[in-house]
């Protein structure tokens, strides 16, 4: 399990129409402040902050197919070739991080080859790193390599 130093939450959140929403500032717009999103927004703001990956390399829930199946990962980092390198699937703090969100994130994996993959819920996190077709169990998150 990696251990995740996040940084001092500064989200912008309001009430609206009887829900909570934060702002995402990479998306430029509001959304539903569920569990889930909090946990995305404290993980990309680990990256920029903490790993000092730029913004601009992130994406954040975009739609893939996966055979009939539309989905969408939660995060997805380029390289500096703009190729996909890392996938991040996030889940809400209480679920178990198990077998199940592992292949979730593997069968999203199958469309958009990647050589990093991580699984969080804010409170754990695991990440591997592919070599050739293994996965191998990091103890940390690449640091971000400009090219």
């Amino acid at each position: 399990m990696l251990v995740i130093k996040y940084p001092e939450p500064d989200f912008r959140i309001r009430n609206e129409n009887s829900r909570e929403e934060i702002f995402d500032a990479l998306r430029k717009k509001w959304v539903a402040l569920t569990p889930e999103e909090w946990v995305r927004q404290n993980f990309i703001q680990y990256l920029i902050k903490e790993k000092k990956y730029p913004a601009t390399i992130i994406a954040i829930e975009k739609e893939i197919q996966l055979g009939e199946l539309k989905k969408r990962f939660d995060i997805l980092v380029y390289d500096a070739s703009h190729r996909p390198w890392m996938m991040i699937e996030c889940k809400a703090g209480e679920v178990k991080l198990d077998e199940d969100v592992l292949q979730q994130v593997l069968r999203y994996n199958i469309s958009v080859p990647v050589k990093y993959i991580v699984i969080t819920n804010g409170n754990e996190t695991f990440a591997w790193g592919r070599n050739e077709n293994q996965l191998q169990l990091l103890d940390e998150l690449p640091d971000w390599q400009p090219a």
